[in-house]
């Protein structure tokens, strides 16, 4: 199995430009971010995306990983941090903390933990990247009212 994302950017100006797709409906507008020399606040940047994807991914493969596995859940989100550094003399994200947070009831805490952890070693971009992917997951059980 072979699929191909295509995904074009567009300098407007300064250190700004508009992601699109041909296939997507909305444009990003993307930037340097303001740690660096003209970096723009408030604009998502390269840094961002990436962080971002691992964070997105974990939670399309969770959600799949769930369904498959018949979990029974009432919420799912998560917080992911990434690390920028400079490793031999290259700036680098050179690692991303996710903290997915499941909210489930019953007896599920630990069938949620397992789903989570096998969505974490299964996310095709956490695969795809060499940062050090860290995994601090939360599970809450959710009180049943009877």
């Amino acid at each position: 199995m072979e699929h191909t994302y295509d995904v074009s950017v567009n300098w407007l100006a300064d250190r700004k430009g508009i992601m699109s797709s041909e296939v997507l409906n909305n444009t990003i507008e993307v930037a340097t971010p303001p740690e660096f020399a003209k970096g723009m606040p408030g604009i998502w940047s390269p840094e961002h995306l990436l962080v971002a994807a691992v964070n997105s991914c974990l939670m399309t493969t969770f959600l799949a990983i769930a369904e498959n596995s018949k979990l029974e859940f009432t919420s799912f989100k998560s917080k992911a941090l990434g690390k920028l550094a400079q490793v031999d003399g290259k700036y680098m994200i050179t690692h991303v903390t996710l903290m997915p947070t499941v909210i489930t009831t019953g007896q599920n805490k630990e069938r949620a933990l397992r789903v989570l952890q096998k969505a974490e070693a299964n996310c095709l971009i956490s695969n795809s990247v060499k940062s050090e992917i860290l995994f601090e997951p939360e599970i809450i059980l959710e009180e049943t009212v009877l």
